[in-house]
């Protein structure tokens, strides 16, 4: 989707969550710690630019931002929009279902994920990230 020398974002293919795209460093790193302090502050910009056109696009009723490498030790972020209406909200995506979510909302969100790709592949302008 986007990429370059340091961070790449991916969109996750989840039926059940299709406002799910991950940051994900480019370079490995277990601990966020373990970052420079330009990769940390270039991470949180990228990280607020992701929130900020994922809340634009879907207009989620929250957003969920995770950092977690038990399995994957390489410093990700999980950027996950959430909805009222989704199958497991408000309890994490992690959590036991609570309901089935409308095939209609999911669509929904479905057919605006094509603009806000296309926006995501074209990288944060430099207004908007500090490089």
């Amino acid at each position: 989707m986007w990429n370059e020398a340091d961070w790449r974002v991916v969109r996750v293919k989840d039926a059940a969550f299709p406002g799910f795209y991950r940051l994900i460093s480019n370079h490995h790193a277990a601990e966020f710690s373990q970052l420079s302090p330009v990769a940390q502050a270039r991470c949180l910009h990228l990280l607020l630019w992701l929130e900020n056109l994922v809340i634009q696009h879907l207009r989620p009723t929250k957003m969920n931002l995770a950092s977690l490498g038990n399995v994957v030790p390489h410093v990700h972020w999980h950027v996950v929009a959430r909805f009222g209406w989704d199958s497991h909200f408000p309890s994490p995506i992690w959590a036991a279902s609570q309901r089935v979510a409308p095939t209609e909302q999911l669509a929904r969100i479905e057919s605006l994920l094509p603009a806000l790709d296309a926006v995501l592949a074209a990288g944060p302008g430099a207004d908007a990230v500090a490089r």
